[in-house]
């Protein structure tokens, strides 16, 4: 047993080891949710009640602090932000949910960017996947394995899991996002809030969601992106393609929008915002200011990638579980489903 002064000395380890790490909730608790109730609907009956077994079988520990609380969540929806909480337990996992691409990097460089020691997001996927596909993994392991998938899916569609520029993902890049004003939050680490991650995580979804329930906006997503859900099915997963589909939208869009350019810093270790020549102040000092004009240009894509996320899922999770075919049979000489 731990005794409560060693307890305490682990939470004090853990807490400084994910302050280090590129945050923070990918998608936020909404985005999440959204992905996973846009799997769902397109999942097929065969491979949603294997999934919904499998996660019964290696329930979530009641005792895990959940951030997020949306009531009236099924098993699968809320399995959906269930690794951001167990990374707070497991720290080791952190660099599981995301890959830092630096910013001007070709795609030919991204292996690179994917230390074997810790692992990054495209190889989470991986070796989860290797684990949900055994039948004869261990439940627990098997239904964790699950719940990473739903969540790391999510995670590699948000562009700033995918993209650096010694600045953590965006988060050491304060602005001020309509009428809030960043605000240091972490002297010693030189944190602030708003900032870019946030912003994409939580705020753009905010906004276009707009008091809707969570069923609404993905049945809303659903119905926009109609058209093209076909293609999106119709493709194999790719971890890699889609980690860098979702980089050049960091370029296009989350700092290509931003109404004071950014340079391309040089690649260079970064453990918080107050390194790289104190790159949280460096940017303070851009006084970015996003409003409905960035707003405008990002929830169209932030939506897209949402709807593609929930996509993909359901596309992964049917290849894996497909439908049974039909049984035939012989009835008076003829064949007969």
């Amino acid at each position: 047993m731990i005794r409560t002064s060693q307890f305490a000395r682990v939470l004090l380890i853990a807490s400084a080891i994910l302050a280090t790490i590129p945050s923070a909730w990918g998608w936020g608790c909404k985005g999440h949710e959204i992905v996973a109730l846009t799997a769902e609907a397109h999942l097929n009956s065969h491979a949603r009640a294997i999934a919904f077994k499998i996660l019964a079988d290696g329930p979530i520990s009641p005792s895990l602090s959940r951030y997020c609380k949306e009531p009236g969540l099924d098993s699968f929806v809320d399995s959906s932000t269930w690794a951001d909480d167990e990374r707070a337990i497991v720290p080791d996992t952190s660099p599981w949910h995301f890959i830092d691409i630096p910013r001007g990097a070709p795609k030919s460089s991204m292996a690179q960017y994917c230390p074997p020691a810790t692992g990054c997001v495209t190889a989470a996927l991986a070796s989860q996947l290797t684990i949900l596909r055994d039948p004869h993994s261990a439940p627990q392991a098997r239904s964790d394995a699950l719940r990473f998938i739903i969540h790391f899916v999510g995670d590699i569609h948000q562009p700033l899991h995918d993209t650096t520029n010694n600045d953590r993902g965006g988060n050491c890049v304060p602005v001020a996002f309509f009428d809030r004003a960043p605000r240091e939050t972490n002297p010693t680490q030189e944190s602030y809030a708003p900032n870019l991650h946030e912003v994409w995580d939580v705020e753009i979804i905010e906004r276009f969601v707009n008091g809707q329930s969570l069923q609404q906006a993905a049945d809303g997503l659903d119905r926009k992106f109609r058209a093209k859900i076909p293609a999106w099915q119709s493709k194999p997963a790719d971890f890699t393609s889609w980690a860098w589909e979702s980089h050049q939208k960091a370029e296009s869009t989350a700092y290509g929008r931003l109404p004071v350019r950014i340079a391309i810093e040089t690649p260079r270790p970064v453990e918080s915002c107050a390194d790289d020549d104190h790159v949280s102040t460096r940017m303070l000092h851009l006084n970015e200011n996003l409003d409905a004009i960035y707003q405008n240009a990002a929830a169209p894509v932030a939506q897209e990638l949402l709807a593609k996320a929930g996509i993909r899922l359901a596309a992964l999770l049917n290849s894996i579980w497909p439908s049974p075919l039909p049984v035939r049979r012989k009835v008076h000489g003829r064949t007969s489903l």
